[in-house]
């Protein structure tokens, strides 16, 4: 197909050359336009009406576009089906440029790269992960939720299984690989778990983010966090100092379950729903902020194995149990916190907007009640959860000192800075205000002056100050005062030159007062950005506090119970219940029952008819081990458990 050969169009080409799997948006004026086969694709997949351009020459081009200011939205569509998105925005003033204004790709979203709340499920990470694979020995994997700047790596031993079951703990929504693997392995794991495969051949650690790198971290987990960082770097193209300091772990420090183990389980997925209700997940979430519910998904999939630190979990749980008044206080303050883990990368990312600093306020307001809460608990045990408490009170101060209550979304057409917080703006604000108090006596001297009482005083964006006099009316008008502005069916429009001059007064009083306020605005966003740091790690210790909370109130209104744990492999249940099925049939319907293993009896035989239940013992008693294990009380009368290494649950009738 032969292409129409003009300046835009040849712009357009070059840069979609560099961006063949992505639908390109393309800006031109109030629109994201996309042509030839993103057009014809967009639009099937949208719902939106396909055009052409150049309609009358015998090679139309396939054209489709969507409004700049609700892009977001079919955006997420596409990433949600698993596309690439490629935004090209123009990045000069068409008034300044010579010939085409000049466009580029400003960032690439992918189903691993979201950033937007609206793309994103507020109890949900949105991991990518990169691997490198290190000859045929090992595989280095590093993992980031950009939107939370949570950076993790580890190495594994080679084996798909093993890779698999690692994507498949963490939900991960893109897996970025390189040259060193061949094109089936990608295509394996794509078919498999659905996951978008994206390539980054650059295993170096770019300049400037060493710092997010320690010396003990392994080369081989070095190759895929370096990988990772370039791959944002390629498509991100902004700040990423949210980032924060790779974190190794090892998956031997955790409870190991396999893909099929935790699926059958139920675990934070339905097997039939493919949703949340009916899961574990779903009996133990009772948190109250979006970054709680992330943790305790986190704490779900790696239950503890070491004894003292479930035992510590559980002591914190109980010292919730215990202190109800003080339990329900946090549950309320909770309430009123926002996402300050995702908030911190908005910030640095520079799309955070005035309402999400009011909300950013509002938590902080928060954070000295529930430390104040925690220290009237006076338990020991909770010091450390304590001191970690960072409210953050300058910040906060600067905050409330400078942004209004009900600010605007748009950060560039003022309304955003509270009077008082800088002089010259104040200024500014007065000569309009006034302005606008003589236009509206103006209009009343007029209207004595002349005895029309329908004679009025108005503003256009496009004409500007203007006194309209209906045309019944214009011989009773003064001569030589009024100097003809705009004509309308039924009126005249007038300019005098007090009008006039008040005007060009007004107008650039508000211009300036609008610019001023942009750049105070992009002033205390950077303040913020200086807190970033500080926020993630509350971030942390707010969702810590959360999921106790959660344990302690599912715990107290289930009448669960404390599990004695031990090394010695002794397993004593006593009246034990299935945790999920009791929620879903009621208390009072289900079948409470014994089990005990031991020494002398290490294996169970199961045996009985169809549909009689010898699945769902074999489940409570697995999910009884991964709730004591995750720090929970368990639905029993009384408990001894052993610390469980490893859980293997396979269902045939479910495969």
């Amino acid at each position: 197909m032969a292409v129409e050969a003009t300046p835009m169009m040849k712009q357009y080409l070059a840069i979609k050359e560099n961006y063949k799997d992505a639908f390109l948006f393309f800006r031109l004026g109030d629109f994201y336009e996309m042509f030839f086969e993103d057009a014809i694709q967009a639009s099937q997949i949208l719902e939106i009406t396909l055009t052409a351009r150049a309609s009358n020459s015998d090679n139309p081009i396939p054209m489709c576009g969507v409004p700049y200011h609700s892009a977001a939205g079919y955006i997420d569509t596409l990433i949600d089906k698993g596309y690439k998105v490629a935004i090209c925005e123009q990045v000069e003033d068409a008034k300044l440029a010579k010939g085409m204004v000049k466009r580029e790709v400003v960032q690439l979203i992918s189903p691993g790269t979201m950033m937007e709340a609206k793309g994103l499920k507020e109890k949900e990470n949105n991991f990518i992960v990169a691997v490198f694979q290190h000859e045929e020995k090992e595989y280095g994997f590093a993992y980031c939720d950009l939107s939370t700047g949570e950076l993790k790596s580890t190495v594994l031993a080679m084996g798909e299984d093993r890779l698999i079951n690692e994507l498949t703990t963490l939900s991960a929504k893109e897996m970025v690989v390189g040259i060193e693997f061949s094109e089936a392995f990608p295509e394996a794991v794509r078919e498999q778990l659905g996951l978008f495969i994206s390539y980054e051949n650059n295993n170096e650690l770019p300049d400037g983010y060493e710092s997010l790198v320690t010396n003990t971290i392994h080369p081989i987990e070095k190759k895929a966090i370096a990988k990772l960082l370039n791959y944002f770097i390629d498509t991100q193209k902004r700040d990423l100092s949210h980032l924060q300091k790779t974190v190794h772990y090892e998956t031997s420090q955790y409870m190991k379950m396999d893909y099929y183990s935790k699926r059958n389980l139920e675990l934070s997925e339905s097997i039939r729903g493919k949703g949340k209700q009916g899961t574990l997940l779903w009996l133990l979430d009772q948190t109250k902020t979006a970054m709680g519910g992330r943790l305790l998904k986190q704490w779900i999939d790696r239950p503890l194995i070491h004894l003292n630190q479930i035992e510590a979990r559980q002591q914190d749980v109980t010292s919730f149990i215990n202190h109800y008044f003080e339990r329900m206080e946090l549950m309320e303050l909770l309430k009123q916190v926002y996402d300050l883990e995702r908030l911190a990368g908005r910030v640095a990312y520079g799309n955070v907007n005035a309402r999400d600093l009011i909300q950013l306020k509002n938590s902080l307001y928060q954070v000295p009640l529930v430390k104040e809460t925690l220290k009237a608990m006076n338990q020991p045990n909770l010091t450390r959860i304590i001191e970690e408490v960072d409210p953050c009170d300058t910040l906060a101060d600067v905050l409330e000192r400078a942004i209004n209550e009900s600010p605007p979304i748009s950060i560039r057409e003022g309304g955003i800075i509270k009077d008082g917080y800088n002089a010259e703006l104040d200024t500014y604000r007065d000569a309009s205000r006034n302005g606008k108090t003589w236009i509206a006596e103006l209009e009343r001297q007029e209207r004595e002056l002349t005895g029309i009482k329908s004679l009025k005083v108005g503003f256009n964006r496009v004409f500007g100050y203007y006194i309209e006099v209906t045309k019944a009316n214009i011989a009773a008008l003064p001569e030589n005062r009024y100097e003809r502005k705009q004509t309308l069916t039924n009126a005249e429009r007038y300019i005098t030159p007090d009008l006039k001059e008040k005007e060009r007064l007004i107008l650039d009083a508000e211009e300036k007062s609008i610019e001023l306020e942009y750049s105070l605005f992009i002033a205390v966003r950077e303040t913020v950005k200086e807190y970033i740091e500080r926020l993630q790690h509350l971030a942390k210790v707010i969702s810590e506090i959360d999921c106790l909370q959660s344990f302690a109130n599912i715990s107290e209104n289930n009448h669960f119970v404390k599990p004695i744990m031990n090394k010695t492999g002794h397993l004593e249940i006593i009246q034990g219940r299935h945790p999920v099925v009791e929620k879903v049939m009621g208390a009072q319907s289900y079948v409470a029952n014994d089990c005990v293993m031991n020494e002398s009896r290490g294996i169970l035989l199961i045996t009985g008819p169809n549909m009689s239940g010898k699945s769902t013992y074999m489940r409570q008693i697995a999910l009884t081990a991964i709730m004591a294990q995750i720090g929970c009380y368990i639905p029993a009368e009384q408990a001894t458990l052993p610390v469980f290494d490893q859980i293997f649950y396979e269902d045939w009738c479910s495969r």
